[in-house]
């Protein structure tokens, strides 16, 4: 496999986590990037002693020279990014009535504004090689549209649109956009919602057609494939990895 130069945002932990590890995994070299700094370098190490090559980089994604400044990082130790997945985001569930502007403004700053900052900073690299693949990770919230959830869902929303026009825009320079909505995954966020009780697990497994919670390891195989050279003939796809749940 060609070794190429990957960036993982949010890919520190959960799903970004296993993406990051995955993509080391197919021979990239990895570069982490997430809000947590020690947690984006403990990660990269962690893949490094595994026998794979990354970098653990702090960065806002909200904060577009600091994002610069970090791609700017990546293409001087790794190398002109090629891989570009979009993992970072937060979740916030508030009635629509009660959502402040500035916590509607940060939602939408760091899911959709994160996505577009990122994008625009590593499409020059991929036009220049010719070459190269975003996957956006978006949220099954965008078939689901739970009430509560109107500042996340919308900015996942925006991020679904984003995808699919960059994928049109940039098909003639061989780069493919595709996201991935997943379903009910185990991760921290999802087990600190268990043991508060805001989540009920058996109704979720029992909602799910393949009767089991989702791993990060699912989102992140169907990443590789996304991202590799067999997927050139698939962009602006919408590429649901959620146990059948929203067929």
């Amino acid at each position: 496999m060609t070794s190429r130069t990957a960036i993982v945002t949010g890919g520190a932990a959960g799903i970004g986590g296993a993406i990051s590890r995955r993509l080391a995994a197919d021979g990239n070299l990895v570069a982490i990037f997430d809000l947590n700094g020690d947690a984006a370098r403990a990660a990269a190490e962690s893949i490094e002693d595994a026998g794979g090559k990354a970098i653990g980089v702090a960065v806002d994604i909200s904060d577009r020279p600091a994002l610069d400044a970090a791609v700017a990082e990546v293409r001087a130790r790794l190398g002109r990014p090629a891989i570009l997945v979009t993992s970072a985001g937060i979740t916030v569930s508030a009635p629509f009535l009660e959502i402040s502007p500035e916590t509607w403004n940060k939602v939408q700053d760091i899911n959709f504004g994160g996505t577009f900052h990122s994008c625009q900073a590593v499409l020059p690299d991929m036009i220049e090689q010719g070459w190269g693949r975003i996957v956006t990770i978006s949220s099954s919230s965008i078939h689901t549209c739970n009430p509560g959830l109107a500042a996340y869902t919308s900015s996942k929303w925006g991020v679904v649109g984003l995808t699919k026009v960059l994928a049109l825009e940039f098909a003639k320079h061989g780069i493919t956009v595709n996201t991935i909505p997943p379903g009910f995954i185990e991760t921290q966020m999802m087990r600190d919602h268990v043991a508060g009780g805001f989540i009920d697990l058996q109704q979720q497994i029992d909602a799910t057609p393949v009767g089991r919670v989702g791993k990060p390891e699912d989102v992140a195989a169907t990443c590789a494939f996304l991202v590799s050279e067999e997927a050139g003939y698939v962009t602006g796809q919408v590429i649901d990895v959620a146990g059948g749940r929203t067929v």
